[in-house]
């Protein structure tokens, strides 16, 4: 189907793997030869939570959830003592506070998105991945430019979303050079919609481990986020999980990641671990000192944090898995990471059901929609529910359609929001930490979350949706007209109104 696409690429994938990782591109960021993961001060740190009992424990925990409210990043103990919390009555203490910064900071806002899978090819040969190499239980196919344009047709048009995470496998075949063609296919569909017109905004990219030079490249082709999770920052069991002598067995090619993004002019990347590998506890303070190096290094942390949980997937064998994540310490999980790291989007998705997910979405940014994992997956079987395990990576916990999953925010009170004018607009890195930590960006992401919320209820909202999404608009409007002039002058709420009865009456894409 459609045409391939003509970069030239290595033939060889023993030749592009050797080609790939630079080694001083992982020496530059070491300290002495030591990566940031010290193993032993994280123990300690834990160690010193857990001898933590009674009082001095509700004290401590009290103590760290206070400085949570400045928004900077916690330290080390402070998080240890939050993971220490077993008490049903504690963890409901932390996990109300975790729901009031992430209010504080991101309002009632929670964007949706879709995951577009592009290739099931991979070199790797992860454990826990049904698209490792070997598997041959899974299709192995790459999506050519105009599969994938038929693809963005679907999630764009049909569907409604706005923003992608757009996803690949490791291998010669989806390299530095595929990926920005494909960012710069997705971009250029615009379908009809009921009114305006579908398309996607921003493109997101979850792929491996990339060389500053690859990098750059994504950053020219219009790169959103970054994503890059290092699965388990624990190092014997991440050895265990990646065969070595494959790309992803290189632990701190993996770690460095991000790091030589930001290099690259990357200012927008996101961390992440895959929950079940390891003791969660562990792997809660392996992002913070994530965190903790990218904020020393280049004076901002990441934009979003993502916690995904193990799930089956085709031909894969998980007998081996002896720390899986309950769905209480899940619940627990967030509202740690959205304590220890107040300032970033934090993103749950479909891998949870829809009952977690209701759970834990008051302390969370993000959330997909009308998922599919598959290669091709949207064009080829559009449908709610349809699941084909053997061309798909794991299997999904939540298979609703975005409709309904707006439908269900809004009538939990959310303002979905499919914004990207922040970015567009430059408010990016260094600019968004500041405005996120005072409370200015909020300011300007509610008047463009309506404007969005607004649009896409006259292109893409059935019925039902569209009348209690209007019925959170109208609570919205209130809520900025109270804050005239203390958050919004008379002139800017004036154009704020005009704009929507512009989008009412036909017009898009507008936002503050």
């Amino acid at each position: 189907m459609g045409t391939a696409t003509t970069t030239t690429r290595p033939a060889d994938a023993a030749e592009w793997q050797r080609s790939l990782i630079r080694q001083d591109e992982i020496d530059r960021y070491l300290d002495d030869g030591r990566d940031f993961i010290d193993e032993p001060a994280i123990e300690k740190a834990l160690e010193r939570g857990r001898a933590l009992t009674g009082g001095e424990l509700r004290a401590r925990v009290r103590q760290a959830i206070g400085k949570a409210y400045s928004i900077k990043l916690m330290d080390d103990d402070d998080v240890a003592a939050l993971l220490a919390v077993r008490d049903p009555d504690l963890r409901a203490e932390a996990i109300a506070a975790a729901e009031a910064i992430k209010a504080k900071v991101y309002d009632n806002r929670v964007v949706t998105f879709a995951p577009l899978y592009c290739g099931s090819k991979c070199v790797n040969g992860c454990k826990y991945c049904g698209f490792r190499a070997g598997n041959g239980a899974v299709e192995r196919r790459v999506l050519t430019m105009d599969e994938i344009r038929a693809e963005t047709e679907v999630l764009a048009g049909t569907i409604g979303h706005k923003r992608l995470v757009v996803v690949y496998g490791e291998h010669p075949e989806t390299d530095a050079d595929y990926i920005a063609e494909s960012m710069r296919t997705i971009y250029s569909v615009k379908v009809p919609a009921r009114v305006g017109t579908g398309e996607i905004r921003r493109v997101n990219v979850n792929a491996a481990p990339l060389p500053i030079e690859g990098l750059r490249k994504l950053e020219a082709a219009g790169i959103g986020t970054y994503q890059v999770f290092q699965e388990t920052y624990h190092k014997a069991t991440y050895a265990d999980a990646h065969p070595s002598g494959t790309l992803k067995g290189n632990y701190r090619w993996r770690l460095y990641a991000l790091h030589r993004a930001m290099d690259a002019g990357i200012d927008d990347v996101a961390v992440g671990a895959l929950f079940g590998l390891y003791d969660w506890r562990f792997e809660a303070m392996g992002l913070v000192a994530h965190a903790r190096d990218l904020e020393r290094r280049f004076g901002l942390g990441p934009h979003t944090v993502s916690v995904p949980r193990l799930e089956p997937a085709a031909g894969t064998d998980f007998s081996w898995v002896r720390h899986r994540v309950s769905d209480d310490d899940f619940r627990y999980l967030v509202a740690v990471l959205r304590l220890a790291i107040p300032y970033a989007g934090l993103i749950v998705t479909n891998r949870e059901s829809p009952e977690t997910l209701r759970s834990v979405i008051r302390m969370c940014t993000q959330r997909d929609a009308d998922t599919r994992v598959g290669i091709g997956a949207y064009a080829e079987a559009f449908g709610p529910g349809a699941q084909r395990e053997e061309n798909q990576q794991f299997m999904l916990g939540d298979t609703r359609g975005l409709d309904a999953i707006v439908r269900e925010l809004a009538d939990m009170g959310h303002i979905v929001s499919f914004c990207t004018a922040g970015y567009r607009c430059g408010r990016t890195g260094k600019k968004i930490m500041g405005l996120l930590e005072s409370g200015r960006e909020g300011c300007f992401c509610k008047l463009n979350a309506v404007l969005t919320f607004q649009e896409w209820l006259e292109d893409f909202g059935s019925p039902d949706t569209r009348r209690i999404g209007e019925a959170v608009i109208a609570k919205e409007m209130e809520e900025i007209r109270a804050r005239v002039p203390a958050d919004y002058s008379e002139d800017a709420y004036a154009r704020f109104v005009e704009a929507r009865e512009r989008i009412v009456s036909g017009e898009r894409d507008l936002y503050f």
